[in-house]
């Protein structure tokens, strides 16, 4: 193998150009100058824009207020990543035609390895040359260049041509440095430092940059520091003090510039040069549990969904168990033949891949589907999956009482079905919460994303069957001794006995409100009208204190 070579792709208005395309598809009626805007510390701020836009004067990070006193035909959208983020990972397998080894760089470049692919397109310059004509089909502009390393092909897709970063401030160093002085009679040819070559020169071929093997010295040496992909304020301080390109740094000392700046900007200099690896990580194809079936007729009763849905399932809960995978929620999509799509979608207490589990669930939505001329499509896709941990299930008997006990399935599929006619969140269980305070003695979780406690719950003192806020009683406030007569909620009762006290002091680590009458003394009180009740008297603290009821049986 030769060379490594690397293709980077840069679209610099993915967002405008997308929105664009959904026009032109009909989604949207959008046409002139076109802006993205998004939400920047309370104002509207242009995130990308269009050819036409540009041309206007709009441009990027300008406020839209501004944006629209320029150009008064600026149409807008608002920016949405993540409908970008689905949009590049699309480009990124557009490019795998060209390379299996793509990976994204967000929010709009793709690299590509094209180590020992560039020949099965007749070369760097046609492949660059096929790559820009697809973009150009695709209305995207496009910047791309290739290098032998990463960072020196990002850096010539978004720098090459570009000026070099001069800061206009009171503390701009006028005068080059030593370094930038030394080498300024040298600047004179591609070798050394001039002007980058394009592949085809004085024929029609690519408008990106192909920089030659071994040349990555040469042509990052004109860049500005910008194209090393360090932070802002490294950027921001190299250039306060005149290094200005990136053959600027790359003759001084590395310690010294290590200690002003960081090891990161050495770091990406290495990168940028190769003499530090940087492989490129291809993203992995992500898994997709979906089955179809396209019917010659189109159904429209029950019976024929269902042995539709009885058809489609073996094939999901098959590609389920070859992944390990289990389905947390399935969602069945019949497409009408007026081109309405119906949607019955379920969700799973527990990930199965089992046929028997899923099947009932899907039975209880699919007479709310409206068939209307009939489906003639019938789709099914687990959308929210998990991994299956395997399971060894032993005997009892066997193993003397300490096996794995087997899955509740009956309990797992009574909750599925409880979620699909309440909702996953109306199903809650109890575990013990860890505070001695009463009202977080138990923690309710949703019983669909959680396991039961199987643990032995702490062993507190006895509590009420209900507990609700603390209601101040009609007793004195002064005697902490139970009253023999109280009232409470427009009612007079007399105690019958009380058993207590129970002391509970507050959590001086948190500022409960609840909490700030102090410590409280709880007494079990019967009534003699039968009413069992639980009373706490408050000492007192950042409020007064008194007597209060907080439950009952």
């Amino acid at each position: 193998m030769g060379q490594r070579r690397i293709l980077s792709l840069w679209f610099p208005r993915l967002g405008a150009e997308r929105a664009l395309r959904r026009a032109r598809a009909g989604v949207a009626g959008l046409a002139g100058p076109l802006a993205v805007v998004a939400d920047r510390n309370g104002a509207q701020v242009i995130v990308s824009v269009s050819a036409a836009a540009e041309a206007a004067g709009v441009g990027l990070g300008q406020p839209l207020r501004d944006a629209t006193a320029m150009c008064p035909e600026l149409a807008t959208v608002p920016a949405d990543p993540a409908a970008e983020a689905a949009f590049l990972m699309r480009l990124r397998r557009w490019a795998g035609k060209f390379s299996p080894w793509v990976a994204e760089e967000p929010p709009g470049g793709l690299v590509v390895d094209l180590t020992g692919c560039a020949h099965l397109f007749g070369g760097e310059a046609a492949l660059l040359a096929q790559v820009e004509e697809d973009c150009a089909e695709m209305g995207l502009t496009l910047r791309a260049a290739i290098a032998d390393t990463v960072g020196a092909a990002w850096a010539l897709s978004r720098h090459a041509g570009a000026g070099v970063a001069v800061l206009r401030s009171g503390d701009a160093i006028e005068q080059e440095a030593h370094a930038t002085r030394s080498k300024a009679a040298k600047r004179r040819g591609w070798e050394k430092g001039g002007a980058l070559p394009v592949a085809g020169a004085g024929a029609v071929g690519p408008r990106g940059v192909i920089a030659p093997e071994g040349k990555m010295r040469q042509a990052m040496g004109p860049l500005p520091v910008a194209a090393l992909r360090l932070e802002a304020e490294a950027v921001e301080g190299l250039v306060r003090l005149g290094l200005r390109r990136v053959e600027d740094i790359a003759v001084l000392p590395r310690a010294a510039l290590a200690r002003r700046f960081g090891a990161a900007v050495l770091r990406r200099l290495d990168q940028a040069l190769g003499l530090e690896p940087e492989p490129v990580t291809p993203a992995g194809a992500p898994l997709h549990f979906a089955a179809r079936i396209s019917l010659p007729e189109p159904i429209g009763l029950l019976a024929d969904v269902e042995a539709a849905v009885d058809r489609l399932l073996p094939v999901l809960c098959a590609r389920l168990k070859r992944q390990g995978h289990g389905a947390r929620r399935v969602r069945l999509e019949a497409m009408r033949t007026d081109g309405a799509v119906q949607v019955a979608e379920v969700g799973l207490a527990r990930a199965s891949d089992r046929e028997d589990r899923i099947r009932p669930l899907l039975a209880m939505k699919l007479p709310d589907l409206e068939a209307g001329f009939g489906f003639d499509v019938i789709r099914l896709e687990a959308v929210a999956v998990e991994r299956l941990a395997p399971m060894q299930h032993r005997s009892p008997s066997v193993s003397g009482g300490g096996g794995v006990p087997p899955q509740d399935g009956g309990l797992d599929d009574l909750l599925g079905k409880l979620g699909v006619r309440l909702g996953a969140e109306a199903v809650t269980r109890f575990h013990p919460g860890d505070s001695h305070v009463p009202e977080k003695g138990a923690q309710v979780l949703a019983a669909a994303w959680s396991a039961p406690f199987a643990g032995e719950w702490p062993k507190r003192m006895r509590r009420p069957l209900v507990l609700f806020r603390p209601e101040p009683l009609g007793a004195p406030e002064d005697d902490p001794t139970p009253p023999a007569r109280f009232r409470w909620r427009r009612r007079e009762m007399v105690t019958r006995f009380a058993v207590g006290p129970e002391r509970i002091a507050p959590e001086w680590w948190l500022d409960d409100p609840d909490w700030r009458s102090g410590p409280r003394d709880y007494w079990r009180v019967e009534t003699e009208g039968g009413e069992r009740l639980w009373l706490f008297f408050a000492h007192g603290g950042d409020v007064t204190g008194g007597w209060f009821c907080h439950g009952g049986e």
